[in-house]
């Protein structure tokens, strides 16, 4: 199955008539907004089977990861907007200095406009629809762009989009990067991009030529730290359950393992013990590991294994996509797989013998999205204090992305901006400043020439 691309003259209507509709100020009120949302939950419901089935035939996703992972994620963030819409859009008091009386000071959340929301095809409806979620919610229309490497899961998506909203208001486009070119150079009030660092600069190139805000939710190399005071059987398991979590394609998937030299020799066995009570003798066999999502994938990564040495694991079936979970020791550090995104079930090992050197290390390179530690609360909380992630978790992996109260996002190489609940109605909204002066009362001291300027000095 193949996408077909959106044409250039559908693309300009698509964008003048989202433009030409939020203009009218439609999207405005608090019961519109309300009411968008509670059909966007009645979709995700009616549209459940689908989707999953969709994963499935794109991904070998399961249907109970497909519901943990992107599905009930999608439906918490607009359970948790509707809980608290009203309160976030209410405008806030801010406290005015006397000489100012006597003026009173608000801030008001208004919606920054028309959206483009570009996604990725690892999580291809998480990442698509929970932006959209905070879009809604703020008040904005919304351009929808998923990937083209799922072909049926977008297609899904777009008769869900479809049936659900006006194509005025919400519209999904499709296409290969010809057709994201084409929509960069569209003007748009805010991008929000879920993908590549590199693909990430683009964006961002493309955004500047308008001084469009960006959210770019990136990725990099995710370090996991297993110290000597670990318990290496609960790390084991937390790491295999992360690592193996849409086999490795997840932008906070643990990249690479830097563990205290005291415990390398015990984590392989640890490590397999804990993959066979996730998904069997066999992972191969499990209804619960996915495949690599094309064969360009599943080249990249299979080529990985040749960086070091094998100590679990090594499969790799082309015919199928499939890669086994493969710990590599002995890996140089300056070697691709130690330098590259893996984003596939390949971890290689690096040992070290204190903290203050896993620090270093982590230090030395770019900031990652996600920063794991396992050992005592103390040693965690130093190694997050002194080291700087876009979140982090100490003894677990992925969990920060479960807690909707929690923001997402990246920092520096691995992204700007975040979302998530609150976060998600700020990240499509902008907090204006608003002065009320009254009109019963008129100083005149701030007016020229200025009069009794001294004492104004002393107030000011």
């Amino acid at each position: 199955m193949k996408i077909a691309n959106n044409s250039s003259e559908s693309i300009k209507n698509i964008v003048a008539a989202q433009r030409e509709y939020f203009a009218s100020g439609a999207t405005l009120p608090y019961e519109f907004r309300r009411h968008q949302l509670k059909k966007f939950q009645a979709a995700l419901k009616k549209w459940e089977e689908p989707l999953c089935q969709a994963l499935w035939n794109d991904l070998h996703k399961s249907k109970e990861e497909a519901i943990l992972t992107e599905l009930s994620i999608v439906s918490g963030e607009v359970k948790n907007h509707l809980s608290h819409l009203k309160s976030w859009m209410r405008r806030s008091c801010r406290t005015t200095p006397l000489k100012m009386t006597p003026s009173y000071s608000r801030i008001v959340s208004e919606p920054l406009g028309n959206a483009l929301i570009m996604s990725p095809w690892n999580y291809p409806v998480q990442l698509l629809l929970n932006p959209l979620v905070g879009a809604i919610s703020a008040g904005c229309t919304a351009v929808l762009k998923p990937s083209p490497y799922v072909p049926e899961v977008s297609t899904v998506l777009q008769k869900l989009i479809e049936e659900t909203f006006d194509a005025h208001y919400i519209a999904v486009v499709q296409g290969n990067r010809e057709v994201n070119k084409e929509l960069l150079e569209h003007r748009f009030d805010i991008i929000f991009f879920t993908g590549s660092p590199s693909l990430g600069k683009k964006v961002m190139e493309a955004a500047s030529r308008h001084l469009t805000p960006v959210v770019l939710e990136l990725g990099g190399k995710s370090p996991c730290i297993v110290d000597k005071e670990a318990d290496l059987k609960i790390a084991a398991r937390r790491i295999a359950w992360g690592k193996t979590l849409n086999a490795g394609q997840t932008c906070i998937a643990p990249d690479y393992l830097l563990i205290h030299s005291s415990l390398a020799e015990k984590f392989p066995a640890a490590f397999k013990n804990e993959l066979t009570r996730l998904h069997g003798e066999d992972i191969r066999q499990s209804r619960h590991f996915v495949r690599m999502v094309s064969d360009k994938a599943f080249e990249r990564v299979s080529g990985y294994l040749k960086e070091g040495r094998i100590v679990l694991g090594g499969r790799a079936i082309a015919a199928e996509k499939f890669i086994e979970p493969t710990l590599l020791a002995d890996v140089d550090p300056a070697s691709p797989v130690m330098q590259e995104e893996i984003f596939g079930p390949v971890l290689p090992m690096v040992t070290f013998e204190n903290t203050e050197e896993a620090i270093s290390f982590v230090n030395k390179r770019e900031k990652p999205l996600a920063l794991y530690y396992f050992g005592s609360k103390a040693k965690g909380d130093e190694v997050i204090r002194r080291t700087s992630s876009g979140g982090a978790c100490i003894n677990d992996t992925i969990m920060h992305i479960a807690n909707e109260n929690l923001p997402f996002g990246g920092v520096g190489n691995s992204g700007m901006g975040h979302y998530h609940g609150r976060e998600s109605f700020n990240a499509f909204s902008h907090s204006r400043a608003v002065v009320i002066t009254p009109t019963w009362l008129d100083l005149p001291f701030r007016y020229m020439p200025y009069k009794m300027f001294e004492l104004v000095k002393k107030i000011l």
